[in-house]
């Protein structure tokens, strides 16, 4: 895993009464094991995975309480297990990334809220929407509405985030139906306090087993049965749903004296829009407001009483919404005109249709509110002050660069071994010729990026290879590039990509970067994965699965050798043998090996041992300056500085001190026949009485021929002096 929570793990033991202080994701950890939680599952994701990492690390206290932890091997694995609450009453959590792993899950959920439930089903989705996130720029709010599915938006304060989850559950068993509460990342790595509950035992888990299987034909999502389910929807769960909201107040209204305007926030932006007032001097610190609030803790269904009874006697209200459509909005304005209420509804037209709301973007919407509502008591102009000098650093920072500030894009780590792999694919590109280059979720995607340029589309998760079948017959007898994590490849590569493309006797060549984990997630284990942990069962090799499957050309090369990968692509590109031929790229995450090794090493050296560090550098005296290898490598530990040369202009390579000594830069200097500048050097620590003597040893040859060289070649004699 990327982290481990071993020490953390015993904040989930505290008892009733005591203070729990940690991250959002123990406390909703905790949340669901005071919840009487039987089972818990799911797929890694940003910004959920750690709390899979939690529940692994939890495992004696899960099986202490008797609950079942099972993760999934994707997220239609991990929404299926919910079917579990079906037929009986216990409860079951989930857990993956959103928007993607809803779509992923959708078959099996859109089942799920059919039949309903018995037991209380959340899923705790990663919301993973705007400017930091790694998806497509969409909202879960839709999937809940198609499904009638009920969507928590909890508001991110542990306080508040607890007991909302703990209360998800009961209104998921008082209406029947499954709730998904969305988390964004900020709520998931704050810190927080609150006072914890006792865990509770599930009434159903592994100390107490189901007496008896049950059946009811009314829960087979088959017709006539389906028809009686969704009646049931709207019927009774719907209500039901509306009534649990409203009398279990889940929804908030924070009371303010400016009661001619009101704002109507989704919970997860309540802090967003406090700190906005705050800043506007219409809020303390502590979330006392003068303008009224109505939290919507509960975004999918409304509940029309609370809307109408807030809006009454407004003037205006502000939706603020993050995302596309205005969901919340048109319904909110919907809900006034049924009532017959004439508040003026205003969203979208002060706030960005799109985009992440930073705090930056929620107060410019507030002013632009104020400022066209004039409400009484407010100091309008004070108001613009504010707006004006909190953006004045971005004007200003605009103005010195004479643009707006650029983005900073993601890139691979330091070290990657996938970067050789794509210095590879340029290298032989200038052989072939462009190659279409269907990319695919996961680190690797950063090679769409500068310098390397590389990946005509990205469709999905494992799915890289299926979206090159159509495009890979058009391109004639040259062949496309597949590129595929080793994580992609058991999420959905090897059951619909190599299934379809030896059923089909598609002729193209696909790269398979086992780094040995799911690593963009965090290092979590996959069946791949080469024991690292005594806890990860027999490894199941790639190779193997796709000779199982039907393909006869596969290769296994290590990444950093670069001109082996070269050779072997090229071959791939090149041989007559048709069919799906396979490259498995096989070098451990480098992220993860330095995790594991710097510890090692800072414990030998504090013990005075002998330790060897490899790093690379250029000699800048034989750097030409062209910066091939830097186009072809893209390593942040390859950068440039000044030429120490008078006269050369040209800014040298320079390899700097974050150098984990992967050796690639070398590699492609060598395999792109680049130039003769790289070095390789041998950093000795606590060195023995041999090094120190190989140390003299060579100084000493070294001086000699420097020596030798300065005699064969002497200092050209100054040039005499003009005569006066």
């Amino acid at each position: 895993m990327e982290r481990s929570f071993a020490k953390e793990i015993a904040l989930l033991r505290k008892g009733a009464g005591e203070v729990f202080e940690g991250e959002g994701i123990l406390a909703i950890a905790k949340a669901l094991l005071q919840s009487g939680v039987s089972y818990v599952t799911g797929y890694q994701g940003a910004p959920v995975s750690h709390l899979m990492d939690v529940f692994h690390d939890a495992k004696e206290l899960l099986a202490e309480l008797g609950v079942h932890y099972a993760p999934a091997a994707n997220e239609a694995g991990a929404a299926a297990m919910l079917a579990a609450s079906i037929n009986y009453p216990v409860r079951g959590a989930a857990v993956w990334k959103s928007t993607v792993g809803t779509n992923v899950a959708s078959d099996a959920l859109s089942n799920l809220a059919s039949a309903g439930v018995k037991g209380g089903v959340v899923m705790v989705v990663g919301e993973d929407y705007g400017e930091g996130a790694s998806i497509i720029q969409e909202r879960t709010h839709a999937f809940a509405m198609k499904s009638s599915m009920w969507l928590m938006d909890p508001r991110p304060d542990h306080e508040h985030l607890v007991p909302l989850i703990e209360k998800a559950f009961e209104l998921s068993e008082a209406s029947s139906t499954p709730v998904m509460a969305e988390v964004r990342i900020r709520a998931c790595h704050m810190r927080g306090r609150f006072i914890a509950k006792d865990n509770v035992k599930p009434r159903y888990g592994t100390h107490a087993p189901i007496p008896e299987p049950d059946f009811d034909y009314s829960r087979i999502c088959l017709p006539p049965a389906t028809y009686t389910q969704e009646k049931d929807k709207i019927e009774r769960r719907f209500p039901a749903a509306r009534a649990f909201i409203r009398e279990h107040r889940l929804n908030e209204v924070l009371d303010g004296d400016l009661n001619d305007v009101g704002i109507i926030v989704q919970g997860g932006h309540t802090n967003t829009v406090l700190r906005a007032l705050a800043r506007l001097g219409l809020a303390d610190h502590f979330g006392a407001t003068r303008v009224p609030v109505l939290v919507l803790n509960v975004t999918y269904p409304l509940v029309p009483e609370e809307i109408t009874g807030f809006c009454a006697g407004k003037r205006a209200v502000l939706i603020v919404e993050e995302g596309n459509p205005d969901y919340l909005e048109q319904a909110i304005a919907a809900t006034l005109r049924e009532g017959d209420i004439q508040t003026r509804v205003i969203g979208k037209k002060v706030l960005p249709l799109a985009g992440e709301y930073t705090a930056e973007v929620v107060l410019t919407g507030l002013v632009r509110f104020l400022e066209g509502t004039m409400p009484r008591g407010v100091d309008v102009a004070q108001v613009a002050r504010v707006l004006e000098e909190a953006t004045a650093p971005g004007r200003k920072a605009k103005a010195l660069i004479g643009a707006t500030l650029p983005p900073r894009p993601p890139g691979f780590c330091t070290g990657c071994p996938e970067r050789p792999v794509f210095a590879a694919m340029k290298i032989v590109q200038r052989e072939v010729g462009q190659v279409h280059v269907a990319a695919d979720i996961g680190c690797h995607s950063f090679a769409t990026l500068p310098p390397f340029n590389m990946g005509n589309s990205i469709l999905g998760y494992g799915l890289g290879l299926s979206s090159a079948q159509a495009v890979a017959p058009l391109f004639g007898e040259k062949r496309t590039i597949t590129v595929m994590g080793d994580g992609g490849f058991w999420h959905n590569g090897l059951s619909s990509g190599v299934s379809a493309a030896v059923q089909n006797r598609t002729d193209g060549v696909m790269i398979v970067l086992d780094n040995n984990y799911s690593s963009a997630t965090g290092q979590q284990a996959i069946p791949s994965t080469r024991n690292s942990r005594q806890d990860v069962p027999q490894r199941l090799p790639i190779e193997q699965a796709l000779r199982a499957m039907g393909v006869r050309w596969i290769r296994t090369q290590g990444t950093y050798r670069v001109k082996d990968m070269v050779k072997t692509l090229r071959e791939a590109l090149t041989t007559k043998e048709k069919g799906l031929k396979v490259i498995v790229a096989a070098e451990e995450c480098m992220l993860a090996r330095q995790r594991r090794e710097k510890p090692r090493y800072a414990a030998a050296l504090k013990a005075g041992e002998r330790v060897v560090r490899t790093r690379y550098g250029v000699d800048a005296a034989t750097c030409t300056g062209d910066h091939s290898c830097i186009r072809l490598s893209g390593c942040p530990s390859l950068t440039i500085r000044d030429n120490p040369d008078p006269l050369r202009r040209d800014p040298v390579a320079y390899v700097n001190n974050d150098c984990v000594g992967c050796g690639l830069c070398g590699e492609v200097a060598d395999a792109a026949q680049l130039c003769p500048s790289f070095y390789r050097a041998d950093i000795v620590s606590n060195p023995t009485p041999r090094d120190l003597w190989w140390m003299r040893l060579r100084e000493r040859v070294i001086g000699a021929l420097q020596r030798w060289a300065e005699r064969r070649n002497p200092a050209p004699a100054p040039m005499p002096a003009p005569a006066e």
